[in-house]
């Protein structure tokens, strides 16, 4: 019988625009992991040889790409629909999971092809990273003499191909795209992943706005591509694409996906002096990442010479805002013709704007009727009573107000009501001082990962691991009471309501506030006051207090988690704000 193998996968959400996932999965109650599946992937397109990435490629005899067709399946479940890449002895896929029902991609090779195993191994390192900034690795198997990686696709998912060629970014957009690949591939090299082929083509951005870095490893071991200084090569590379989105140029000689390439002879063009009106700190940054020690030198910058640098470098500049939203002009307003007559009485002082050559109508006034004594005494009898009422009202209003002001009993006298006062103020978020992973039985999940959860950024996020078997944290015994975070406002003060945006939808949640003399709560036990209800909460949850509550320490706690649709079960917060 064939041999198969499969990757053990840490799985991020299918929608490809959530904040950054937590590494490692926990295990079934018996020890044992499994491989995972997760949805949607884009397909990888074929790339110019020259340019893109500077590493080098093994000189090697390759066996002939697998004669595989459309509507063949591997393992019983994944349908081979399209083939869009086929070179080098392999093949590039886009698929159906019939199992699932999705679409995914999938790279095929013959199970005797040179790079087979470092592919094999490049998939499995990639899918243990489970961070959703990357397209994820969803199953790496050897059968039936095939070696085949099946990875997301995304729908929804625009190529940065496809983008660079409609003209170049706008600076918010052009700073949105180096931030976030920067700190994604910060990531990955923390972990020990390079990327080695990060071109245009591996570069999605979701209809969210979010990017996702698609052949994390396995694009380079695909095409057998190796480097002697592979941090330098990514953070290149992204300066590359930095340089492109505010040039629409590639930053070398040779023309590369769509792009001129930059004219012969003359080295590295700074991409301000390319491109009028390019933003100068994003121009400066495409070329410290470049690492152009000629044109870095004389802007007193160091090169960045790895992601992590050039994140540092990013967040150290001034945050490039989006475009002011620009309104259509207003019509001019035309007055109507029936208004625009002279009058008899003239223009008080405003020269006419009608010809003198047109003729206007004259708009005389009517004959003054006849004054007769009758008319006459009638007028002064009216002005009489309006006189005589106009008295009476103002006394009856100075009796009032006087009445009102000596807090008069008169039942005749309308006093305020309590449905008068005014509103109270809405609530204002309460600055948070401090938060830490709860934990009832000891043991942390991701402590490290709390401070994602108080940073106001909707890109990050505290995040569980995967469970396996069942929604209460695998019904593993430390986990049995569930987990969250605890909030430490810094001193006691009145909470109204709190406003948490979740990981994913589905969690059952409660909200609990420990005593106003409280110190250190670490249990359950220790949180009395009941802020939220348990309860299935969405994406977001919101709770209003009919009364405040006075207190110091505010827990979310998480007790089930919401399924991912492959038998696994994860959670987590994004983003937590309390307000008093």
């Amino acid at each position: 019988m064939a041999e198969r193998s499969t990757a053990a996968v840490d799985v991020a959400h299918n929608g490809g625009d959530e904040p950054s996932a937590a590494k490692a999965d926990e295990t079934t109650n018996d020890g044992t992991a499994q491989a995972e599946e997760t949805e949607g992937a884009s397909p990888e397109k074929p790339e110019n040889p020259k340019g893109q990435d500077g590493g080098r490629a093994r000189s090697e005899a390759v066996p002939a790409t697998p004669d595989v067709h459309s509507g063949h399946k591997l393992a019983g479940r994944y349908r081979l629909e399209e083939c869009v890449t086929r070179l080098d002895g392999f093949s590039s896929w886009r698929a159906v999971d019939e199992k699932l029902r999705r679409a995914v991609g999938v790279h095929l090779l013959p199970a005797n092809h040179p790079r087979a195993r470092s592919v094999l191994a490049a998939a499995r390192s990639s899918a243990l990273l489970g961070d959703p900034r990357f397209v994820q690795v969803l199953d790496a198997v050897e059968e039936d003499d095939l070696v085949y990686v099946v990875h997301e696709w995304l729908p929804d998912a625009t190529e940065l191909t496809a983008l660079l060629a409609a003209g170049p970014m706008e600076a918010h957009d052009a700073y949105q795209l180096v931030s976030q690949l920067s700190h994604a591939m910060a990531a990955a090299h923390r972990e020990g992943l390079t990327h080695l082929r990060l071109t245009p083509g591996a570069v999605l951005r979701s209809s969210t706005g979010q990017y996702r870095i698609r052949g994390l490893a396995v694009n380079a071991a695909l095409r057998g591509v190796v480097s002697d200084r592979p941090l330098a090569q990514d953070t290149e590379a992204i300066g590359a694409l930095l340089y492109a989105a505010l040039t629409k140029r590639w930053p070398y000689e040779n023309d590369a996906y769509g792009l001129s390439g930059l004219p012969k002879g003359m080295g590295l063009i700074a991409p301000d002096q390319v491109r009028a009106g390019v933003h100068r700190g994003l121009s400066e940054l495409a070329m410290r990442a470049l690492a152009n020690d000629g044109a870095t030198a004389s802007r007193q910058e160091p090169p960045c010479t790895t992601p992590e640098e050039l994140a540092k470098a990013v967040a150290a500049m001034p945050r490039v805002r989006p475009p002011e939203p620009t309104f259509a002009a207003q019509p001019v307003y035309q007055q109507p013709a029936y208004q625009r007559t002279t009058y008899q009485q003239g223009t008080y002082g405003r020269p006419s704007t009608v010809p003198s050559s047109v003729t206007q109508p004259v708009l005389t006034a009517p004959p003054a009727p006849l004054q007769s004594r009758t008319g006459r005494v009638l007028k002064w009898g009216v002005s009489a009573l309006l006189i005589a009422a106009l008295g009476l009202g103002s006394w009856q209003l100075a009796e009032i107000l006087l009445d009102q002001r000596n807090g008069s009993d008169d039942p005749g006298v309308t006093q305020p009501t309590d449905d008068e006062k005014p509103p109270p103020a809405p609530p204002k978020p309460l600055t948070i001082a401090d938060a830490t992973e709860f934990m009832p039985d000891g043991s942390g999940i991701q402590p490290k990962g709390v401070p994602n959860a108080i940073d106001d950024d909707s890109n990050t996020a505290w995040i569980t691991n995967r469970y396996l078997g069942f929604a209460n944290f695998g019904n593993l015994p430390q986990r049995r009471q569930g987990s969250g975070i605890i909030v430490d406002l810094g001193k006691v003060q009145d909470v109204r309501s709190v406003d948490i945006d979740m990981y994913r939808s589905g969690q059952t949640t409660a909200v609990f506030a420990a005593d106003p003399d409280a110190t250190s709560p670490s249990s359950s036990a220790d949180f009395p006051q009941r802020i939220a209800e348990k309860q299935v909460a969405g994406k977001t949850l919101k709770q209003e207090l009919e009364k405040p509550v006075r207190t110091r320490y505010v827990l979310i706690h998480i007790t089930e988690l919401p399924a991912d649709g492959t038998g696994g079960y994860r959670g987590g917060i994004t983003d937590i704000s309390v307000l008093g």
